[in-house]
């Protein structure tokens, strides 16, 4: 099972960015779908984006469409989340996830980091 890490969380205004890393030990994210998520009213862990192993397939929620972008660096077994014009709606703890397919269903992921705080103040 892949071991996963995320950072780059902080405290920034409204407007602001952030980027935050999402890095893979024990075993590589080939073959892996990668997906960030954070709590939500009534859900233990809302979608934002997620990225196919090769890079080329993303998904992203609604909600941060045309703000946020997720990318990979095979080579450093890691995965991107740059979050742009950031709202305080944003504020949450951000968890990464591997599974096996491309989905949004927080339950068919496998393997999960600690989570990174990200705060917008307003």
């Amino acid at each position: 099972q892949v071991q996963l890490v995320e950072s780059g969380g902080g405290l920034v205004q409204a407007g602001g960015s952030l980027r935050l890393s999402c890095a893979a030990s024990g075993r590589t994210f080939s073959n892996y779908y990668v997906g960030w998520f954070r709590p939500a009213p009534g859900k233990e862990r809302e979608y934002v984006a997620g990225i196919n192993w090769r890079g080329r397939n993303t998904l992203y929620a609604d909600s941060v469409k045309e703000r946020f972008t997720i990318s990979r660096d095979s080579a450093k077994n890691t995965v991107y989340l740059q979050m742009n014009s950031l709202k305080p709606e944003d504020t949450a703890v951000y968890y990464c996830g591997a599974g096996a397919i491309r989905t949004a269903d927080p339950r068919l992921y496998g393997s999960w980091g600690q989570g990174t705080q990200v705060t917008v103040s307003s």
